[in-house]
């Protein structure tokens, strides 16, 4: 039986992508062996979002080759689509596939344990309109399914390549949707995790259907389903009907994550983002009061060229007026190709790390305060593995519908399971939780009910 090995960089677009390329290997008859094992084929899913997932990506290939000079050695992913050249150009590379036809990986194989010469299967993904279909009945990780709904983005933001990396927005099928979040339950996942390279934007390019819709047919066709999350969403996608879909379901949980990027109007127009702070603040009170409780999470770059103290202060502040739950702050980094690598006024790398350190701690406050409005409150957690901190204790790990990470004591047998657990005592990263019970099957078919 012929072995294949996968090494996955970058967003979780591409480990679901893994795991779809794997089922099609798993059909012909391979086995999955770790990547540190000696394979017959190693596949490496790429990342090119910055210079880094480039330099990062040509190391694991390299490794690859080094571990067994005589396997086929294919890339795919985002960096293999925006330089198939310059992977083709290291010793020991066989096979490039960007990020469409996967499906003809298999293909590519058989032809070069013939004709033993390299193959560039990178096509133009700007003329491609068409989502391509990849299944993923179940997945490694065995609590929450992520669930594959659009490809591409239409924004092309200043600093951003990925539009070149995965091409237009194209939605998947609506039924394609429904029926693989129906297998996915059906294979015993309670959660599952709409995603996407730009979700939010799901519909844009479909006559008559939207992001909206397709949550309410998720909610009343998927039979079973208790845990809908959306992995991202634009401020400007967050329409009205949006707001009222997620106000009267009871399946998307209380947590959104809208990359803000930057809270400065000046910034904002540099980075080519599409809103401005006075529609985000108007978008954030409407969800709340839609929703008391909601998990606010985003994404913030630090240092964009030409960031003033008083624009970062800007950020900061909008930040802190809001009361987001948690932050990722990503120090801004040239990403060759983009207009914003061509700036003039680039920040000093000194101004940026305090810029940095600032929001983190603001993070970390937000974060210390949301959890403590839950303190003592009994939620809903789905316990995902143990504690790998005090391994001995019999403690879990998992996370609450509003995205509150709980350590409490549970057992294996409870691992996927929706439990009860009340928040003993608030804090971040982690609070800690007291085991209520398990909710059974029953008492979720009596609340559909309801």
């Amino acid at each position: 039986m012929p072995a294949v090995a996968f090494h996955t960089l970058g967003c979780k677009v591409n480990h679901y992508e893994t795991e779809a390329i794997w089922q099609l290997f798993k059909q012909e008859g391979y086995d999955r062996v770790d990547f540190e094992s000696t394979a017959d084929v190693y596949i490496i899913n790429t990342c090119t979002v910055t210079n880094t997932g480039d330099k990062k990506s040509r190391q694991v290939i390299r490794r690859a080759i080094r571990k067994n000079p005589d396997a086929v050695i294919c890339v795919t992913g985002c960096y293999a689509q925006t330089s198939p050249a310059e992977i083709m150009a290291i010793p020991g590379v066989d096979i490039v596939v960007g990020t469409q036809d996967r499906v003809k990986m298999l293909e590519y194989i058989e032809q070069f344990k013939v004709e033993r010469q390299p193959i560039n299967g990178v096509g133009n993904i700007m003329k491609n309109r068409v989502y391509e279909e990849l299944d993923v009945p179940a997945f490694t990780d065995r609590t929450r399914a992520s669930l594959k709904i659009q490809e591409g983005c239409n924004n092309f933001c200043t600093f951003c390549i990925i539009p070149w990396a995965r091409g237009l927005m194209r939605s998947r099928d609506p039924k394609e949707v429904i029926r693989q979040a129906q297998q996915l339950v059906d294979a015993g996942y309670k959660e599952i995790v709409l995603t996407g390279i730009h979700t939010g934007g799901y519909g844009e390019d479909m006559k008559d259907y939207n992001l909206a819709m397709l949550l309410r047919d998720l909610e009343a066709q998927v039979k079973g389903l208790k845990r809908l999350r959306i992995s991202s969403i634009e401020a400007s996608q967050i329409t009205n009907e949006v707001i009222e879909v997620l106000g009267q379901s009871k399946m998307v949980v209380r947590h959104l994550h809208i990359p803000l990027q930057s809270g400065s109007n000046t910034v904002l127009k540099r980075m080519r983002r599409k809103y401005s702070m006075e529609f985000f603040a108007e978008r954030l009170t409407r969800l709340k009061e839609a929703l008391p409780g909601l998990a606010i999470t985003s994404d913030v770059i630090v240092g964009f060229p030409g960031e003033t103290e008083e624009e970062f202060m800007e950020t900061y502040d909008f930040i802190k007026e809001h009361q987001f739950s948690e932050l990722h702050v990503f120090p801004y980094s040239k990403r060759t190709g983009t207009p914003a690598a061509r700036m003039e006024d680039q920040v000093d790398e000194e101004v940026k790390n305090e810029r940095v350190h600032r929001l983190i701690a603001l993070s970390d406050q937000l974060a210390k305060e949301y959890a403590s409005k839950h303190e003592n409150e009994v939620l809903e957690v789905i316990p995902e593995e143990i504690y790998k901190d005090e391994p001995d204790r019999g403690l879990y790990v998992g996370y609450t519908d509003n995205y509150l990470k709980v350590v409490f004591p549970a057992d294996e047998t409870m691992i996927g399971q929706i439990v009860k657990v009340k928040i003993a005592k608030a804090g971040y990263p982690f609070n800690e939780g007291q085991f209520v019970r398990v909710i059974e099957d029953t008492e979720m078919k009596e609340e559909a009910a309801v």
